[in-house]
């Protein structure tokens, strides 16, 4: 084997070895943009494979770390030139605020936003997790997807990743002032959106494990009483891929008790998503979705149960044990 072919070889080991601590803060960064973890979890992979090639050229002009970010963003901008936005139910048009109100049909057609566990947004690791949480809160990503790629680009990289204006212009290949002008645009279309999730009073880490731990026993229960106890007046609840969505501590209990629950039909197992309290959703033993909570102070603003089997391999899937 010639000289270079070995020394590239070698390179490409080094780099399986460097690289792979960034894989899930990576991954988080393709989810914000693309707002699909399967997509995202596609597009990692696909990054990794671009990088592996070329790292035997990699002069080392920046770290290793802002140079994935730089072939991350460019894979992920290039994968959003032909894909629509992921919406939730609440971002396409009005609630309803009778449990009564006809539901309207399923829309397959459209491309659902979807929810992220957090044991792969942080590798495993609850610090990790924390660091990150006010980029991956569900309502965070959800407004993203209002603004166009490299807008989502811009603002991630600045307000979530805190790259510098300078890096961003170079990872972005454009100019310093060009990025500023978006990420104003970023901005002002984020906050005309109205508040997401960080501005919220959320319990600490040991409350909401109980209030989690109380929803899964009332729902499990079809205790409608119980839930109502747990719910602000003005709680949402919103089911992709239904369109329909409802608002209102009536209109959600009435929902759940009078179209939803029957007995010994639902097994709900706690876990975390997004950075919130979640749950894997069984129907009968058979996989059947997530859903996940949005909490302020110590009651539950909305329930987003996504109505997927296919999302709970994310969330049941071992994981490789931590070396060590």
């Amino acid at each position: 084997m010639p000289a270079d072919d070995i020394n590239a070889e070698v390179g490409r080991s080094d780099f399986s070895v460097l690289a792979e601590p960034y894989r899930p803060e990576l991954l988080a960064h393709c989810y914000r943009m693309l707002g699909s973890i399967h997509d995202a979890e596609d597009l990692v992979q696909e990054v990794y494979l671009r990088a592996w090639r070329a790292y035997p050229g990699f002069e080392g002009r920046s770290s290793l770390r802002t140079w994935l970010y730089r072939i991350a963003t460019r894979t992920v901008l290039t994968a959003l030139e032909s894909r629509a936005r992921r919406p939730l139910p609440s971002g396409l048009g009005a609630p309803a605020e009778d449990h009564r109100t006809p539901v309207a049909p399923r829309e397959p057609a459209v491309d659902w936003l979807q929810p992220a566990p957090d044991a792969l947004l942080g590798g495993g690791d609850p610090a990790a997790v924390v660091a990150g949480r006010a980029g991956i809160r569900l309502a965070f990503v959800a407004a993203l997807q209002l603004l166009s790629a490299r807008q989502r680009a811009v603002l991630t990289l600045r307000d979530v990743l805190g790259f510098h204006t300078a890096e961003v212009a170079e990872l972005l290949d454009t100019t310093a002032d060009a990025v500023d002008s978006a990420l104003r645009r970023a901005r002002a279309r984020l906050a005309a959106a109205g508040p997401v999730q960080e501005e919220l009073a959320e319990p600490d880490e040991r409350a909401g494990r109980a209030l989690l731990d109380r929803y899964v026993d009332a729902f499990t229960r079809a205790d409608a009483d119980a839930l109502v106890g747990l719910l602000r007046a003005d709680a949402v609840l919103e089911m992709p891929p239904t369109p329909s969505w409802f608002r209102g501590r009536a209109a959600v209990a009435g929902f759940l008790l009078e179209r939803v629950w029957s007995p010994d039909t639902w097994q709900l197992t706690p876990t975390r998503a997004n950075g919130q309290p979640a749950a894997v959703i069984h129907r009968q033993g058979e996989p059947y979705g997530i859903q996940v909570l949005t909490l302020a102070g110590d009651r539950i603003l909305r329930i987003t149960s996504f109505r997927d089997p296919e999302l709970v391999r994310f969330f049941t899937a071992p994981r490789p044990e931590p070396e060590g």
